[in-house]
């Protein structure tokens, strides 16, 4: 099949499809094409074998390049699962024996191309989207069994049942004052067993440089147990992102990339770099220590 793609640009195309086709329109084929495309065997992300059309296996030659050409139609009623099928090009700048199979993934299995993402102004801000941060308020606490420096609380997180979380604060803060304090809460990470009492979440707090002092942050009278928490302005409440898993924040590291970034300014207010953490009630705070690392 001769398909002219681009003024001046001549691709000669076979087609290796695992059923004749009696009438195909080859659509969006103004893709990207190598600078030396010769004989191109299109194969279909169908054929992937996961089922889930998430990617396709094709038989590569070294120094190749697979390229999303366009989507096939059909006008009559075939067995396929749907109406379009995604088609691939893989070229070759050289002529080789036949190599081993190489997978390519395929992240949108709809049957249109999707559009180019818009690049973000503040990834930082965007990941920090991601971070599940409620206010919380502390049930019950106790000292733990097994380790001096632990506390164990309850913190009721507007879910059906309280949250049972472990915090290294017994050597900053007595534990009378946890008693019915409203808290901030880091809610998806993913549990871990402290000493044998898993901990499903962590208290978060500020320190000074010289970790001697230690606050927890407070949320500003008036707000919601269970509300997320984020950074920015206002209005920004309108356009929170949904927050990631447990595994996803764990996967990409999303906290260990925001945390460095998160401080309280001159005014004692918690923030990331300009952003400023906020609950529909104002803005969350630590009492005394300006200046200081969350965490």
């Amino acid at each position: 099949i001769q398909k002219r793609i681009q003024p001046n640009l001549l691709l000669n195309c076979t087609l290796v499809l695992s059923m004749a086709i009696s009438s195909v329109t080859l659509r969006g084929a103004t893709f990207m094409l190598s600078r030396s495309t010769t004989l191109c065997p299109l194969h279909s992300a169908a054929n992937f074998s996961s089922g889930k059309q998430t990617g396709m296996s094709v038989a590569a030659t070294p120094s190749i390049n697979i390229h999303y050409l366009g989507t096939v139609s059909r006008r009559v009623p075939l067995s396929f699962p749907s109406t379009n099928r995604r088609f691939f090009c893989m070229s070759s700048e050289a002529e080789a024996p036949v190599a081993d199979n190489v997978t390519s993934s395929v992240s949108n299995t709809d049957s249109t191309p999707a559009s180019p993402s818009t690049p973000s102004n503040d990834p930082l801000k965007d990941a920090a989207g991601t971070l599940d941060i409620r206010v919380g308020r502390i049930i019950k606490a106790w000292r733990h069994p097994e380790a001096d420096t632990l506390y164990v609380e309850e913190v009721d997180l507007g879910e059906p049942e309280p949250r049972t979380i472990c915090s290294g604060l017994v050597k900053y803060i007595p534990l009378d004052t946890l008693q019915d304090l409203n808290v901030v809460v880091l809610a998806n990470l993913k549990p871990r067993n402290m000493r044998g009492v898993k901990s499903n979440g962590m208290l978060l707090a500020a320190s000074d440089a010289s970790h001697e002092n230690v606050e927890l942050l407070s949320p500003p009278e008036g707000s919601i147990i269970g509300e997320r928490i984020w950074f920015g302005l206002e209005e920004d409440k309108e356009n929170q992102v949904s927050a990631a898993s447990p595994n996803q924040i764990q996967k990409k590291k999303i906290w260990e990339l925001v945390q460095p970034h998160l401080k309280t300014d001159s005014s004692c207010v918690a923030a990331l770099g300009s952003h400023l953490m906020r609950t529909s009630a104002g803005l969350v705070v630590s009492k005394t220590l300006q200046n200081a690392t969350i965490a």
